[in-house]
């Protein structure tokens, strides 16, 4: 089935819901079905020094975090929570 099918297949079946439950564009546009959806939240932070630099754990480890531990502390001591 190609795209344009299933799209179409879509539609169709969006319609049948409208009709079956006397759906108005208007109500489903009050009830935010059409609103964009919210911003992702931020990655929550799992490593934090005294300074308050902060890293979420992806990605390169930061600066700050490589110079502790290649100066023999572990990372395990900035993890937060």
């Amino acid at each position: 089935m190609t795209v344009k099918n299933e799209r179409a297949d879509a539609i169709r079946w969006i319609q049948a819901q409208m009709a079956d439950y006397g759906l108005t564009m208007e109500e489903l546009a009050a009830a935010g079905c059409f609103d964009p959806p919210p911003p992702p939240l931020p990655p929550a932070v799992c490593y934090r020094n005294a300074e308050g630099l902060t890293w979420d754990g992806q990605g390169e480890m930061p600066a700050w975090l490589r110079r502790a531990v290649n100066a023999g502390q572990s990372a395990e001591f900035y993890r937060v929570g």
